[in-house]
């Protein structure tokens, strides 16, 4: 009995490349042997993928390692951790790096700090670079051709070249596709740049694909090269991802962070609740001037609606002063906090059930237009979260995760920088399905010039969206939209205070965002 679970332990886990040492195979035979044997192969699975999980240094298990990983699994069936709702901070969001060899993603060991080292700055672009290279590279189209297959059947299939490929040719090269970042290594001139090299584009004769394309963007070029000059016939995005893909590879790994060991999605308890409590909503407002008596009194308009059947959350997104500068500002912003409390307070059934968010704008009070933003400082909002327990002030941009729902949500305007910073302006004038685009190809949501939109080294993974969550709210100045692409809402709630109150709310049970207004 023993021997035969020692030899379908072992070849389970030489099945996913693992070996196991003599002490660690008797302490799992040990583990499992009173288990039942129609959940131990299940049992089996949930230890590997947990070993999986753990920084290993080599494919030999031992003991330590195995033990670890049952106590997970143990745990896992027993612990409570499986909150409904939570707000996760840009700064608590854990860093995963992706491992070549093994094919995997680790959890990252490198320290973060804000004032990063020059390392930092190059490694957040290598960073970006190879987690689109690991999910184009798997994509149909890149990957090899399947042996004594029919060739009348199969796809036609194309191979990513390094740009060392280019500069190490002396002849010319023709019908080449390379993924790399767009860069002016020299004023007027694009390059394409990669951990191999950079090479200068030719972007005469180029026909550019659906997107908005930026500089430090990362791009699919093709073309030929020649003379040290790389003609592009054709731009293009990498191609996106499904999430439900992603994990497929990845397993239940928790990229999207928050209290649990395992991604939200892994949860059957979360799932159920989900699926039960149909009236569950999120409304979604930007823009909210709190010094504006005209937007106040829509927000009590909003309420008096809400007080009734009360959302499970308010996100309210800034800027939350009309104007931002002078020496005032802190004090007009403290009373603004402080009359929303009161009103807030009016309406005691939205205190006791609703969530109340607050997302800074980049004009609100903090340290430099750096992301992440930081949230607002406690001495400006005590008095608010004194009347409202319920309120959280968190970061720019943020995560919410929501039963098995996985929500971002970003303050900028990013469409109108992105479009000043364009390559090549879309002809077409759908602006929001080019920017829709854009973010889900680049897995990211500011792929923009770092003296554009500063970004902090060490916390770039913050920004990143990989996987694809399931609802993505950039609040923008931006006219209002509500787009899905690649199973992900991305969405703009528009501005409150200036585009007539208008606002989105999410309904999870049904996946449904919606238009909304407050008439005069």
């Amino acid at each position: 009995m023993a021997g035969r679970l020692k030899s379908s332990i072992v070849s389970a886990f030489k099945m996913h490349g693992l070996s196991l040492r003599i002490e660690a195979s008797k302490f799992l035979v040990e583990a499992l042997t009173p288990v039942n044997e129609v959940e131990r192969e299940e049992w089996l699975d949930r230890i590997i993928e947990a070993v999986q999980k753990q920084p290993l240094e080599s494919s030999m298990i031992d003991r330590l390692t195995l033990e670890a990983a049952v106590n997970d699994c143990v745990q896992g069936g027993e612990e409570d951790s499986d909150q409904v709702f939570s707000v996760i901070d840009a700064f608590d969001i854990p860093k995963f790096d992706y491992n070549s060899e093994r094919k995997k993603f680790m959890p990252s060991t490198a320290p973060r700090s804000l004032h990063g080292q020059a390392t930092d700055k190059a490694q957040l672009f290598r960073d970006r670079y190879t987690v689109l290279f690991q999910r184009t590279s798997r994509h149909e189209l890149f990957t090899p051709p399947v042996m004594g297959a029919n060739p009348v059947h199969q796809t036609k299939k194309f191979q990513l070249r390094p740009v060392e490929y280019l500069l190490g040719s002396v002849a010319k090269l023709g019908e080449i596709i390379v993924l790399g970042m767009v860069t002016q290594l020299k004023p007027g001139s694009y390059y394409l740049e990669d951990p191999t090299g950079a090479v200068k584009m030719d972007l005469s004769q180029t026909n550019f694909h659906n997107g908005l394309f930026t500089e430090n963007c990362f791009v699919l070029a093709e073309g030929w090269y020649e003379d040290q000059v790389f003609h592009v016939t054709a731009f293009g995005f990498p191609p996106p991802e499904p999430a439900k893909t992603t994990r497929a590879y990845f397993g239940n790994i928790n990229f999207f962070g928050g209290p649990s060991a395992t991604c939200a999605k892994a949860s059957t308890k979360l799932r159920v609740i989900e699926r039960e409590n149909e009236d569950a909503m999120i409304v979604f407002l930007s823009d909210v001037w709190l010094d504006d008596s005209k937007v106040m009194e829509k927000l009590r308009v909003l309420f008096t609606g809400y007080s009734e059947i009360c959302p499970t959350a308010f996100v309210l997104c800034g800027n939350f002063t009309s104007s931002p500068f002078g020496s005032s500002h802190i004090k007009t912003l403290r009373e603004s906090f402080r009359g929303l409390g009161n009103l807030i307070a009016q309406f005691p059934s939205l205190v006791e059930s609703s969530r109340f968010i607050f997302v800074p704008g980049s004009q609100d009070p903090g340290p430099g237009n750096v992301l992440p933003r930081p949230n607002i400082p406690d001495c400006v909002t005590e008095e608010l979260r004194r009347k409202v327990p319920t309120a959280t002030f968190t970061t720019n941009p943020c995560r919410i995760q929501y039963c098995t729902q996985e929500i971002v949500v970003f303050r900028e305007d990013m469409v109108t920088k992105m479009c000043r910073n364009c390559v090549k302006f879309p002809s077409d004038r759908d602006i929001s399905t080019h920017f829709v685009k854009t973010l889900a190809s680049q897995g990211h949501l500011c792929p923009l010039p770092l003296h554009v939109e500063p970004v902090y080294w060490s916390h770039d993974h913050a920004l990143r969206v990989y996987p694809l969550p399931d609802v993505v709210v950039v609040a923008d100045k931006f006219d209002a939209y509500s787009n899905t692409h690649v199973d992900c809402t991305f969405a703009n709630p528009g501005s409150f205070a200036c585009n007539d109150a208008v606002f989105k709310v999410y309904y999870p049970a049904t996946r449904q965002m919606e238009d909304s207004q407050i008439q005069d």
